[in-house]
């Protein structure tokens, strides 16, 4: 039996206003050795109806439904009947334009080093979002492997439904993980932790389209406690494998900073002090002024402060000071 050398797994639940754009966008695109798995998680609309009807059409279409609840199951279900050596990741309310499997599938191709590649994105929402466009900007200014490993711990640093990533990862370090944890960034924390080398195209092949439904939106395990916990833990792994020697010091001595601090100490790091803009801003720890921060070599330090500006300059004032993300400093805000 001929096997298509992509497979595209788009899970869908409750999509009848959106599910048939979806799979036209990947019928039209211009890479057509692929299958295109749509996976119904129990919708009780037409989902179902649209999908078969397509799948009448094209012959790549294959549909299957996952009775156990949840995009992790769908997903995985999807992951578990693909063939192909590529597995592309499709939202049942997205667009993907239509150089978008090409191109990733050549870079793959071309770059056998690494894992997974995403692309930029063009933000769609009907909805008032000026933090999700934002959270847009940022993740877009990413491509090279560093720098999505030196920011993985402010935000998810590839926008989910954009990637491709080798079907074999799958096999060598686990699917998506069901628990009170956000599972895409959990799936991309573990995957980079175990060394994979993720990429992003600079061009915009993707549409993500924004709703009132979207998970992000509604789901407990997309809060702000369940992303930090997910941080910690990872953070935890990699830094007492790789830099045990170093004392932590946090910057940011508020009591949002030290909530999260908290995560990393029940991971079985120990937090020396703090830093912030004036000294002894907590009474919990060694607090300091930022000015007071010693030439780097002699401790590690995690910036947990959230704002935005904030942690730009942060950033800016480190690298002033000779520290380099990821050996002498991560941000995590």
């Amino acid at each position: 039996m001929n096997r298509s050398i992509v497979s595209v797994v788009l899970p869908f639940y409750q999509a009848e206003n959106t599910l048939e754009r979806a799979v036209k966008s990947i019928l039209s695109q211009t890479f057509t050795d692929f299958e295109l798995l749509l996976v119904d998680n129990n919708s009780m609309d037409r989902s179902v109806e649209i999908a078969r009807q397509m799948a009448l059409t094209d012959s790549r279409i294959k549909v299957f439904h996952e009775k156990e609840q949840g995009v992790v199951f769908a997903m995985n279900r999807g992951m578990q009947e693909a063939r192909g050596k590529f597995i592309a990741r499709m939202d049942a309310d997205d667009v993907s334009l239509p150089e978008r499997l090409e191109k990733q599938f050549r870079f793959l191709q071309q770059h056998p080093q690494f894992g997974l590649v995403g692309s930029r994105v063009k933000h769609v929402s009907p909805l008032p979002s000026k933090g999700l466009e934002r959270f847009v900007k940022w993740v877009n200014s990413f491509h090279t492997s560093d720098e999505i490993f030196q920011n993985r711990l402010v935000e998810i640093p590839i926008i989910q439904p954009t990637v491709m990533f080798r079907a074999e990862l799958v096999g060598q370090y686990g699917a998506y993980r069901e628990g009170d944890f956000p599972e895409d960034y959990e799936l991309f924390l573990r995957w980079l932790d175990a060394g994979v080398l993720f990429y992003q195209l600079p061009e915009l092949l993707h549409e993500w389209h924004d709703s009132e439904t979207r998970l992000t939106r509604t789901d407990e395990r997309y809060s702000p406690h369940a992303f930090y916990k997910t941080k910690a833990y990872y953070f935890a792994r990699w830094f007492l494998r790789t830099h045990p020697q170093l004392e932590i010091w946090v910057w940011g001595a508020g009591r949002k900073s030290r909530q999260r601090a908290r995560l990393l100490e029940e991971q079985g790091v120990t937090i020396r002090g703090y830093y912030d803009l004036n000294a002894n801003k907590t009474a919990e720890r060694l607090c300091r002024s930022y000015v007071d921060i010693p030439e780097p070599g002699r401790q590690f330090i995690l910036s947990m402060v959230g704002n935005h500006g904030a942690r730009d300059q942060i950033e800016s004032y480190l690298k002033n000071r000779h520290y380099q993300p990821g050996t002498d400093f991560l941000l995590m805000a």
